[in-house]
């Protein structure tokens, strides 16, 4: 169980959720996660915000429901948190996007500080913890003696010793066998004479094959959707600020569309959209 998916679905319980050294993330009122929730539904936009703090304590009630979903001991729950917190931090501190699947994506703006984008994705529902096993009755222990199996034993005893004489007997055999081979083998060394063959083969090399050139293809991957012009300018001068190479682009009147153009092999394309999925926290698809 990884530990996003306990702060994402503790964000959905209590409607705010803490991260040591980053921030809060609040889950707006007016939004009702649904009874069974999975990979295929959509957050509302501005449903998710996100407070900046750098000196944001350990969230006591995220480490107990981290307890009570994996039933590790406090010290363990905290480490983990703290180890997934750190390694955050350092993606962000080198330029990074930290994406948090369920929520969105973080990242560190020119002025040093974190923003959020909100991902449209909702993060599967938790399985109920597994309930504890309990431990089996303690045997009744019995002081009294076993009685020895004495024929056993001896059989036992029996079979050894019929092995050994065995593996003496092929020992003896192999090396009378290895003697009269030897003595056989001197004998005709000096009565037979050895011809070698003179003439060398020439030895063929076969030509090196041609490069086959690798198959590429120009194409472009939707990151997301506008109904107006200007939130679609305002996420372009965002996210480009970023250094993402982005295009605007207007297929019709009502659509605006942030797409990142790639030259890539088509068989390429499904890694390059899994990895900018990650990154957005959203589905892109493929367009020309």
């Amino acid at each position: 169980m990884k530990i996003e998916q306990l702060i994402v679905q503790h964000l959905y319980n209590n409607k705010k959720v803490t991260l040591q050294d980053i921030g809060s993330f609040i889950l707006s009122s007016n939004v009702s996660m649904p009874a069974e929730s999975d990979k295929d539904g959509i957050m509302p936009d501005n449903a998710i915000s996100f407070e900046y703090d750098t000196k944001a304590v350990q969230d006591e009630s995220l480490i107990q429901f981290i307890i009570q979903q994996t039933r590790k001991i406090k010290p363990l729950a905290t480490s983990d948190l703290e180890s997934y917190t750190i390694l955050g931090r350092e993606y962000l501190n080198i330029g990074k996007p930290f994406p948090i699947e369920g929520l969105g994506t973080l990242l560190k703006s020119q002025n040093g500080q974190y923003e959020f984008i909100q991902g449209n994705s909702v993060n599967a529902r938790l399985q109920a913890a597994p309930a504890l096993i309990k431990e089996k009755d303690e045997e009744e222990i019995i002081f009294s003696t076993p009685v020895r199996k004495q024929n056993n034993n001896k059989a036992g005893m029996l079979l050894i010793a019929l092995i050994f004489l065995l593996a003496v007997a092929a020992a003896l055999i192999y090396f009378l066998n290895k003697k009269d081979n030897t003595t056989a083998v001197a004998v005709n060394a000096d009565t037979s004479v050895i011809k070698k063959d003179t003439v060398s083969q020439p030895l063929i090399t076969p030509a090196p094959s041609p490069l086959i050139d690798a198959d590429s293809s120009t194409f472009k991957l939707v990151i997301k959707e506008y109904s107006s012009k200007e939130e679609a300018d305002k996420a372009l001068i965002k996210l480009t600020s970023f250094g993402h190479k982005l295009i605007l682009d207007q297929s019709d009147s009502t659509v605006y569309r942030l797409t990142m153009p790639f030259t890539s092999p088509l068989s390429d394309t499904l890694k390059i959209k899994d990895s900018i999925n990650r990154i957005f926290g959203g589905k892109t698809t493929i367009t020309l």
